[in-house]
């Protein structure tokens, strides 16, 4: 094992790598000119000298303890959990959808442990995370068809999950997945709309039905009807399950399968630029040689060399791009189009209702906006509402404001469930959406112009419900250089780069 450290900020270091397999010394020399680094290794140093290298280093840590006994300071010990000099898939994001894409890579992989692949999440209590500060919820009632078939997929191999994600002696899976299915309401001015949704989605397999007013108090005599025309109700497949079960399930299935997990924090790249001419006119096109990892609560990093980057980076994916130079071309070019993914913050709710609706409650979309569902039994329950476009709150902090369910949330709430009138809020939390501003979809594909970063990102909220399915698809552009199970080629950045928007008419 060759120790490969270095100081971000350092113009020249020359350091020692160990090679305890070959019991020799390897003198390395790192330069930094002009922001362009490069390695360079001398020849092997006589190696008798240094037999019993280990022997001496551990007798040294042993007289160095009994020095010191108050002291954990161990003066030779390698910085734990640096990532691996070289790997053919490094995946920057250590959410839902990165391990996804990690499991479905070795999944296909037609040699085992012929693909190396490499996962780095800098916050591995994902204290912060989207994927586990979700509300959850699965739901078939898109408008797009792509859409529609992500999560009939992902539902279908969430039903079968342990087939999937067991592992050899450890527990089986249980995602706590409630088949309780969405109920969407619409408006006077949202019935036709919702129409020509059933029928896309009645078109693609989806098994949704439509309520009358009237059909629908009967079924659920808790909801005011009032400025209701129609309601969309899913049969099968929807409802909501535990973000952190699926996030874990997945986790622990790639890495028995030899996946390698690097806390740490992608602070850069290295790559090459060659010219490439398209319609008389030059395009730079980029590639990707390393990967700077920088690790936790220090300023060193380690290079990793990989021949392929997969961006899941989640809310922080523009940024990730950015480091690539996506976006810092001429403007009205292609070159000048950044990747449009920002964080939006979104708020979370926790309500105690002794007399709120019972276990038939389904995942409720009213057309305000606002929505809700059980959480558990006892009469709790989550709801939440996005912001207009013109109040969208700070993302500098996941801070909540309670505010915002006095004002917005609980009038448009106690209309609709009359019993909510009376509630009691127990806590809350915020997490991030990967919104895209462009259309509100993910984007899953390559980026034209570094030919060797996926993109897997842009969700808007739906990301997790989709992870299965979309990760799937990422692991097929890589391995088999197209989509095979499902056609999302209008989710890949031809769209964005033509102007034309493929909008979803069911965001929440």
């Amino acid at each position: 094992m060759t120790t490969r450290r270095v100081l971000a900020g350092a113009a020249s270091v020359v350091y020692t790598g160990i090679n305890l397999s070959s019991r020799s010394i390897v003198q390395h020399s790192y330069c930094c000119s002009s922001g362009r680094r490069r390695f360079s290794t001398g020849k092997a140093l006589h190696t008798d000298f240094y037999k019993d290298l280990e022997a001496q280093f551990k007798a040294f840590r042993q007289k160095a303890a009994a020095a010191m006994p108050s002291s954990d300071w161990n003066p030779v010990e390698l910085t734990p959990g640096l990532p691996p000099e070289r790997t053919d898939v490094l995946i920057v994001g250590g959410g839902v959808l990165g391990w996804s894409i990690a499991y479905w890579l070795k999944k296909k992989e037609r040699i085992r442990n012929g693909i190396r692949v490499v996962v780095v999440e800098k916050d591995t209590t994902y204290s912060q995370a989207s994927t586990v500060l979700s509300a959850g919820g699965i739901r078939q009632q898109f408008s797009l068809p792509e859409n529609i078939y992500l999560s009939m997929e992902s539902a279908e191999f969430m039903r079968n999950i342990n087939e999937h994600l067991s592992v050899l002696n450890e527990d089986p899976v249980d995602l706590q997945f409630n088949h309780s299915g969405y109920l969407f309401l619409a408006s006077e001015n949202g019935a036709a709309i919702m129409e020509e949704n059933y029928s896309t989605q009645r078109h693609v397999g989806a098994k949704v039905t439509l309520l009358s007013p009237t059909q629908l108090k009967e079924k659920f005599p808790w909801i005011n009807t009032d400025g209701v025309a129609l309601a969309s109700y899913g049969l099968e497949n929807e409802g909501w399950f535990d973000p952190w079960t699926l996030l874990n399930a997945f986790r622990r299935k790639a890495m028995s399968m030899g996946v390698y997990q690097c806390n740490g924090e992608v602070t850069g790249f290295r790559y090459s630029t060659h010219p490439v001419t398209a319609d008389g006119d030059s395009i730079d096109v980029k590639r990707i040689k390393y990967v700077n990892v920088r690790m936790p609560n220090s300023m060193e990093y380690q290079p990793v060399e990989c021949a392929i980057v997969v961006n899941a980076a989640g809310a922080n994916s523009g940024k990730v791009a950015e480091m690539a130079g996506i976006g810092f071309g001429p403007k009205d070019t292609m070159a000048g189009i950044p990747v449009p993914v920002e964080p939006r913050k979104r708020y979370i709710y926790v309500l105690h209702c002794p007399d709120g609706p019972g276990l038939d409650t389904p995942f409720l979309i009213d057309y305000s906006g606002v929505y809700l569902r059980r959480e558990g039994l006892g009469g709790n329950y989550i709801a939440g509402m996005s912001p207009e476009e013109e109040d969208e709150p700070d993302t500098g902090d996941l801070e909540v404001d309670h505010e915002f369910f006095k004002e917005k949330i609980w009038p448009l709430l106690a209309h609709r469930v009359p019993a909510f009138e009376s509630l009691k809020v127990t806590s809350a939390w915020a997490g991030y959406y990967d919104y895209n501003t462009f259309d509100q979809n993910g984007i899953l594909g390559i980026h034209p112009l570094v030919n060797n970063m996926y993109f897997a990102t842009g969700f808007s909220g739906h990301g997790l419900q989709q992870s299965p399915a979309a990760g799937r698809a990422i692991a097929e552009l890589i391995l088999d250089g197209n989509f095979k199970t499902l056609n999302l080629n209008a989710l890949s950045f031809q769209r964005i780069f033509s102007q034309q928007p493929v909008l979803e008419r069911n965001i929440v």
